[in-house]
């Protein structure tokens, strides 16, 4: 008879991979837990993520919508109420998904002792050392803090205190153009407020298509949003004064004076408290753990999953990292993760794409063919008053196949799914052309993008 363990898997994080990992584990009757060391069941993803951010997205639009009409702006307290409400529901939704699934739920922070023990110090100070036959690392990152100047919740702030401000800004600078630094610097342009976008590279958001990128640019632009690129920041100095300002330095010897500045350069995998020696584990510089494709790492029955590995770092992805962690440490045959998932960045306006862009087909010398529908074109976009928006579809100029979608406008991240669905089943123009959708939607633009590509290709 093999060793006993208290549990069969247990995960660290109770995040889109740790949550997904500890129910499949349940459904294949299997004793699982998952630690979590925050305030909300849900790990980052619920707490200071995914969910407070597209919330915060969605009330700016609301007030965005409203004061056009009122000449007003929200406060601050108007914006996040709603914030607090929607994450308190949702992780509410998680724990009793834990709970009807008999996954045990163990508040407080983990650490290994060994490679199969962990200690998890309760949050009254003690602690409880469980087992494990399997461990899933599924605990997150945190924003990399600022340089020389550590966050102060109030003039200099990262993306987790965006949910603790007071008041709303009249100017500031965000500092770094990745996803969450483009998603905030828009959603408080929308609101009114002068935006500096600083960015070290010549160009931002690098894995979209170029037209999209151009396009998301220009209509930012037209909010106000200046964008700093190939700049970096040299130094801070914050004023004294009631309310203090604060002063970003760059090397070129800019200076830029705003109310706050939002922080968004990179992120770090939590794992500095996991003592992960014990386990035999090393992390790399950023804290993430390397794992091979069935999401093993170096020691065979420990797993890592989501955005503590790294690249794409995104809930969907990570929620179906740890389903096929958790299939795999119990030998049960899964594939891999899908060649194609949909990426949405929830700037204003949105974007998302799925499959390859025309950079990428150009790299690797496929021929192809674009087919564009705007917004405008479309009744819908009419109705919804978004004459800016833009569906691109990428074929295969030999065989018609479907090989990259790219989206820019309202409801983008919705809209992706239908070519989605087509590139996976190996669909092309073919389909489009033939396929009635309904009128008016949004889907028409893929009729309209198709036809457009199907009179480049009898040119």
């Amino acid at each position: 008879m093999g060793q006993l363990y208290d549990f069969d898997l247990l995960c660290i994080g109770s995040g889109p991979a740790g949550q997904r990992a500890a129910v499949q584990a349940a459904k294949l009757g299997k004793r699982s837990a998952v630690v979590e060391k925050g305030r909300v069941v849900g790990g980052v993803c619920i707490g200071t993520g995914t969910i407070p951010s597209k919330m915060f997205r969605e009330a700016v639009l609301s007030f965005s919508i409203r004061s056009s009409s009122h000449g007003s702006r929200p406060t601050a307290e108007q914006l996040l109420s709603r914030v607090a409400e929607v994450v308190r529901l949702e992780s509410e939704v998680i724990a009793n998904q834990l709970w009807r699934n008999d996954v045990e739920l163990l508040r407080g922070t983990a650490s290994f002792v060994d490679p199969h023990t962990v200690a998890v110090k309760l949050p009254d100070n003690q602690v409880r050392t469980v087992t494990a036959a399997n461990i899933l690392i599924a605990c997150g990152t945190r924003p990399a803090p600022p340089p020389d100047v550590p966050p102060n919740g109030e003039t200099v702030i990262t993306s987790d205190d965006i949910s603790n401000l007071k008041r709303l800004p009249r100017a500031m600078v965000v500092v770094g153009a990745g996803v969450i630094g483009v998603e905030y610097a828009s959603m408080f342009a929308e609101l009114g407020v002068a935006v500096t976008l600083v960015e070290k590279r010549d160009r931002l958001l690098e894995f979209l298509d170029g037209e999209i990128v151009d396009e998301l640019m220009h209509q930012m632009r037209d909010r106000n949003v200046i964008f700093r690129m190939q700049e970096a920041v040299a130094g801070i100095e914050i004023t004294d004064g009631s309310p203090r300002r604060v002063v970003v330095l760059l090397d070129s010897g800019k200076r830029i004076a705003s109310d706050l500045v939002l922080f968004c350069a990179g992120r770090l995998a939590v794992t500095d408290q996991l003592n992960l020696p014990a386990a035999g584990l090393t992390a790399d510089d950023r804290g993430r753990l390397k794992v091979d494709a069935s999401f093993r790492t170096s020691v065979p029955h420990i797993f890592a999953a989501g955005d503590v590995i790294g690249y794409p770092s995104l809930a969907a992805t990570s929620a179906e990292q740890g389903r096929l962690a958790a299939n795999n440490a119990f030998g049960i045959p899964v594939g891999p993760m899908p060649d194609h998932f949909p990426i949405g960045i929830y700037a204003i306006p949105e974007v998302s794409m799925v499959g390859a862009t025309e950079s990428e087909l150009t790299q690797s010398k496929t021929p192809y063919e674009t087919g564009v529908a705007r917004y405008r074109e479309i009744a819908r976009g009419q109705i919804l008053g978004d004459d800016s928006g833009l569906l691109k579809l990428i074929f295969d100029r030999n065989d018609k196949r479907l090989l990259g979608i790219h989206a820019i406008g309202t409801g983008a991240t919705e809209l992706i799914h239908i070519g989605q669905a087509v590139l996976a089943l190996g669909g092309g123009l073919e389909y489009f052309l033939r396929t009635v959708f309904n009128y008016p939607t949004l889907a028409e633009c893929y009729k309209v993008a198709a036809l457009n590509a199907a009179n480049k290709l009898s040119a």
